[in-house]
């Protein structure tokens, strides 16, 4: 009786652990001293919003103005963790980004999520250094943001003329013209 109940104990033992400490990066990692919001050059995407630290920053289709539709749900969440400042902190803008297009909306816990242009901004969990825009494009819902706040949908016209389809591949034209 005692190894059976050992043996089903632990393992949620150990899964709660590891959600504690996953919930704790995610929170510590999404606070950016104090929700600075600066820009920097992309060479994909031209001239994008990130955080202090240099990571991008990203909108969600889905949202509206001043409207999160990701916090609901645990696993949106968890891969995509809102740019955060505690209740009664204001955001900052860094360099190239405007102060007037800065706000925040509620967010859980007694937090506030930073908005650039009214939307809700966010990180993406794949992004591990600055610089990195592994989640654009993520199920054609997630993209990074240029300095209006309007989302960023394709590569800049100067570095698409270079994209070309592996060899051999279908382009779209030759699969459906």
């Amino acid at each position: 009786m005692r190894g059976r109940l050992i043996r089903w104990v632990l393992p949620v033992v150990l899964v709660a652990a590891v959600a504690v400490g996953a919930a704790m990066a995610a929170t510590g990692s999404t606070h950016a001293r104090a929700g600075t919001v600066q820009t920097s050059k992309s060479k994909s995407f031209g001239t994008i919003l990130v955080s202090s630290t240099g990571r991008t920053l990203y909108r969600y289709t889905i949202d509206g103005k001043r409207v999160n539709r990701c916090s609901g749900n645990a696993t949106c969440a968890k891969y995509w963790p809102a740019l955060l400042v505690k209740a009664g902190a204001n955001p900052t803008v860094g360099a190239g980004a405007t102060a007037a297009l800065l706000g925040t909306i509620k967010a859980a816990h007694g937090m506030r999520q930073v908005t650039y242009a009214g939307f809700p901004l966010y990180f993406f969990a794949g992004d591990t250094a600055a610089g990195q825009t592994k989640g654009q494009g993520f199920e054609s819902q997630w993209y990074v943001v240029n300095t209006k706040g309007a989302l960023v949908k394709h590569a800049v016209a100067a570095n698409a003329a270079k994209t070309t389809p592996a060899s051999g591949g279908t382009t779209t034209s030759d699969a459906w013209g």
